[in-house]
């Protein structure tokens, strides 16, 4: 079965467990990526797990600059050798530029990693990969390995 299958399977049955057990396999079409579905009009998206993982990644690296920002202040190089007056220019900065402050942000940061790992554990992965609720949904295939994989399910709409 080849992945995009198992992800359809791994949505069907969380469906079924949940608040949809009159959807069937046919119900879910294939949206604009491969781990993109709609059904009733809904929206999910459903990843590996490391889809998952390269999908935060690259969403909080892409919005940077909105985090708060003492939280960017302890992941920046200078840690928390900062004043007040550092603080409020940082703010400024993020107000300011917005979207346009991100790169400066990207570039002050000293393990995006780390602040990733930090940011995820603090709000959860639902937090930056659900548009609707925030929730992360799992649920498990068996792969053609015979082995169980989790999969990962967030409404968008």
């Amino acid at each position: 079965m080849e992945l995009l299958d198992l992800k359809k399977q791994a949505l069907f049955n969380y469906l079924q467990e949940n608040d949809y057990q009159e959807v069937t396999l046919e119900d879910i079409t294939e949206g604009y990526t491969e781990s993109n579905f709609e059904v009733f009009k809904k929206e999910y998206n459903v990843f590996t797990e490391e889809e998952r993982e390269e999908k935060v990644t690259e969403y909080i690296k892409d919005s940077l600059w909105a985090f708060n920002t003492d939280f960017i202040l302890s992941h920046v190089n200078f840690g928390r050798n900062y004043t007040d007056k550092a603080v409020k220019a940082f703010q400024k900065m993020q107000e300011e530029l917005c979207e346009d402050a991100n790169d400066l942000v990207l570039a002050m940061i000293k393990n995006l990693g780390n602040f990733v790992n930090d940011a995820v554990k603090a709000d959860g992965y639902g937090h930056f990969l659900s548009g609707y609720d925030g929730n992360e949904n799992e649920s498990s295939i068996i792969n053609e390995n015979d082995e169980i994989e989790w999969l990962y399910i967030y409404r968008q709409n």
